[in-house]
């Protein structure tokens, strides 16, 4: 778990995990409204070499950039169930990036054996965040290394 205590520190957050980026990476970000996924989003394009303003895909479901590797950012947010996702095909996305979701609940985690899940939270004793790591197979346990897990 990471205490996170401004907008600047979640973005270098962000930069860490997207210098461990490959494509074909999975990323789910979960918290509630505003505590900073699309911010960590953008220090994850930083460090990927993204010129472009990242901002968050609530409209358009997705949104692709290219870097060092390509960024492919999901918001599922106005999705109300899981039908509504036959719209996306995980394996281009996968094949042509590293795929970083938003409000990813609706998403089938079961097809997918690893993945990282970012879970960001308010931290009510201040105006910072918590985030925890919580890695699923051996890929992510070593991609976290160095920070810590749930």
């Amino acid at each position: 778990m990471l205490e996170i205590r401004s907008e600047h520190e979640m973005i270098q957050l962000g930069e860490k995990i997207g210098e461990r980026l490959n494509t074909g990476d999975l990323l789910f970000l979960s918290g509630d409204l505003g505590t900073g996924k699309t911010t960590l989003t953008k220090g994850i394009a930083k460090s990927l070499e993204i010129k472009e303003e990242i901002t968050s895909p609530t409209f358009q479901i997705i949104k692709s950039y290219q870097g060092r590797i390509s960024l492919n950012h999901l918001d599922l947010y106005r999705l109300k169930d899981q039908n509504e996702l036959d719209i996306i095909d995980p394996d281009s996305l996968f094949d042509s990036g590293a795929v970083v979701v938003e409000w990813g609940d609706l998403w089938d985690k079961s097809l997918y054996p690893q993945y990282l899940e970012i879970k960001i939270e308010y931290n009510h004793g201040s105006n910072g965040r918590i985030v925890t790591f919580c890695p699923f197979g051996p890929y992510y346990q070593k991609f976290i290394e160095g920070m810590d897990q749930c």
